[in-house]
C-alpha cells in the first residue's frame, strides 16, 4: 500500500514538473502582446431582441444594401490583422456558423465547409524551367483565399414600424460577402457572392470580435455593434417590388444613385409622415 501511494505521488509530481515547464516554454515562447490581458471581448453577448408581434407591425420595406469595404468609412472591415470575411469564413469552417447557397437570398441550400473553403481558393498548373536542364516541367500551384479580393458586404434588412412603441427600427436578415471574379489572365470579370449568413444566427460570434477603432484602442466595438448601431456607409441596391427588379436593372450611372438616395428618402419620410406638431 506504501508502495503504491509512493509511486502515486511520484507520477503526479512529474506531470506537474512537466506542466510547469510547459508554461514556462510556451510564456517563453509566446509573450502577451499587449500592457494588460483582454479577456472582456470574449464574454460579450448581444442584447436580445425585443419580442415583436405581428399585431404590431404597422409598415415593413424590405431592402438590399451593399457595403463598399474599400470606402474610408468602412475601412475597419479590412483591417489586415482581421478581416471581417476571415472570420465568417473560419466559423463556418468549424461548422459554428451555417453558410447558405449565393443561389439564392432564402437561405435554403446548406453549403458544407468545403464548398466554402473552396470559393476563392483552388489550383493552377504552371510551367517551370529548370536553370540547370534548362527543361521545361509542369507544377502544380495552390492558391489560398485572398481575403483583399472580398471588396463588398451585401446586407438583407427589413424595415418596420412598431405601432405599439411608435418607432422604426431595422433587422438584418442576411449578410453575403462579395468576391471580385478574375480570370486566368487577371481581368475583372465581375463581382460574385460568395455565401449567404442568416445575421441572427451569427450575432453571437460577431459580438466576440472587435472592430479596429482609430481613435481609441481600448474601448472597440465589436463587429455586432458596427452592424446594429449603422456604423458603417452603403447604398441600396434593390427594395422589395412587383418586378423583383434590382435598381441596375432600370438605372445607371448617377440615375441609380439618384435612385437609391430616393429609396432612402421614401423610408425616412413616411416615419416624419406619421408625426404631427
Amino acid at each position: 500500500m506504501l508502495k503504491k501511494t509512493i509511486l502515486t505521488c511520484t507520477v503526479f509530481a512529474m506531470l506537474f514538473i512537466i506542466n510547469n515547464d510547459l508554461n514556462a516554454q510556451q510564456m517563453e515562447t509566446s509573450p502577451r502582446d499587449g500592457a494588460y490581458d483582454r479577456n472582456l471581448q470574449q464574454e460579450r453577448v448581444p442584447i436580445a431582441y425585443p419580442h415583436l408581434r405581428e399585431a404590431d407591425v404597422f409598415w415593413q420595406h424590405r431592402v438590399w444594401r451593399e457595403i463598399d469595404t474599400r470606402q474610408k468609412m468602412n475601412l475597419y472591415f479590412r483591417y489586415p490583422n482581421q478581416y471581417f470575411v476571415d472570420i465568417l469564413r473560419d466559423h463556418i469552417i468549424e461548422n459554428e456558423i451555417t453558410a447558405y447557397s449565393a443561389m439564392d437570398d432564402r437561405f435554403t441550400d446548406v453549403m458544407t465547409s468545403q464548398e466554402v473553403q473552396d470559393i476563392g481558393a483552388g489550383t493552377d498548373t504552371i510551367w517551370v524551367v529548370d536553370p540547370v536542364t534548362l527543361e521545361e516541367t509542369q507544377e502544380v500551384v495552390v492558391n489560398e483565399f485572398n481575403p483583399e479580393s472580398v471588396i463588398k458586404i451585401r446586407l438583407k434588412e427589413d424595415w418596420i414600424f412598431d405601432k405599439q412603441t411608435s418607432t422604426m427600427i431595422v433587422r438584418i436578415i442576411g449578410i453575403a460577402p462579395i468576391i471580385q471574379n478574375v480570370d486566368e489572365q487577371g481581368n475583372i470579370r465581375g463581382d460574385e457572392v460568395m455565401f449567404w449568413v442568416y445575421y441572427p444566427d451569427a450575432r453571437d460570434v460577431l459580438a466576440k470580435y472587435d472592430a479596429f477603432n482609430e481613435g481609441n484602442y481600448a474601448v472597440r466595438l465589436s463587429f455586432e455593434d458596427i452592424f446594429e448601431m449603422r456604423y458603417f456607409d452603403s447604398f441600396i441596391i434593390k427594395e422589395v417590388n412587383v418586378h423583383d427588379r434590382r435598381v441596375v436593372d432600370y438605372a445607371t450611372g448617377v440615375d441609380a444613385i439618384l435612385e437609391s438616395d430616393r429609396i432612402k428618402e421614401k423610408i425616412f419620410n413616411f416615419e416624419q409622415d406619421l408625426w404631427s406638431y
